[in-house]
Parts: structure tokens; sequence; C-alpha cells
């Protein structure tokens, strides 16, 4: 029987290659730009969502876009556009893992508090708090931290620390 004879093996520590995540919290300019951004996609995108409406049910549509005198209602109108703009924001940055049109243009990503991708689930979450009123009110400030951040614990971050901690 041969016993190893090497000798005494270097201790190591379970903390040696860990790397802290040093992510830095998008500005507020680059939030607005992602809000405008991703607002003025939006409106295209329901541009042409618009004719899928009509065909698919005609009063849904005069709801929608048609004057008060003719049917439509403006306030339920909103209600849907909201909900709406809530379900494809979270579609969004479901399909691009953290990021939506504006975030591409920007250079930022959402992600979770410690600094991982956010999933599917979260996105949809995401999106659908933006459809509270008053959310883009509350990113007004000092860091911008608005409400569908806050309920979801998340943050936007830039793309670059990101990928760079990965």
């Amino acid at each position: 029987m041969e016993e190893n004879l090497s000798g005494p093996q270097e201790e190591q520590h379970l903390f040696d290659n860990f790397q802290s995540v040093a992510l830095t919290q998008a500005g507020s300019g680059k939030r607005l730009a992602n809000y405008i951004v991703d607002l003025i996609s939006f409106y295209v995108f329901m541009y042409f969502f618009s004719y899928v409406i009509v065909e698919v049910s005609m009063d849904l549509a005069i709801i929608m876009y048609a004057e008060p005198e003719y049917g439509g209602r403006p306030l339920l109108a909103q209600l849907i556009n909201m909900g709406f703009y809530g379900f494809y924001m979270g579609l969004l940055e479901t399909l691009f893992r953290g990021r939506s049109l504006g975030k591409l243009i920007t250079g930022t990503i959402a992600v979770n508090e410690d600094g991982t991708r956010i999933n599917g689930r979260k996105a949809l979450l995401r999106g659908l708090c933006r459809a509270v009123p008053f959310n883009a009110l509350s990113a007004l400030g000092t860091p911008c931290y608005p409400w569908h951040d806050k309920w979801n614990n998340t943050y936007v971050v830039g793309y670059a620390d990101f990928s760079a901690n990965q």
C-alpha cells in the first residue's frame, strides 16, 4: 500500500475567486430616454395592432378609437391602452431577457437586486406594474427608482457593467 507523500496541500479559501458585483444604476437621463423610445415603439406597435383590433372586434375598436358621441369611451380606452402597454413592455423584456428597445439603444438592462438577469415572470410583472397610473411620475428624483423597479426588486444598470460581471 503506497501512501501519498506529496507536499502539504495549500489551503483554498471559499471566497478567493469571488468577484464583487459592481453595477452602476442607470441615471435619470438614460431612464427618460428608455421611456421615450419605448413609448414611441408602443405607439407604432398599436398603430399596426389597431388593424387586428378592428378585424377581431368592431365593438372594441369603437370603444377605443371613436369619439364619445359615436359610442367611444375615452376612460375605458385609456385603461385598455395602459394594460396593452404593460403587457407589451413585459413581453419585450421577456423576449430580450431584461431589455426593451429603449434599453437596447441606451445600453442598459434590467437586473435583479443581486445582479442576475431577470426571468420572464419578473419581466411580465415589471411590465404590468407600468400600467399603474402615475408610475412614470414615480421615476422622478435622484436616484431614479420607479415603482415597477421597487415592487419587483429590480434595477436598471449599464449593460457593459452587467456583461463584465457575468
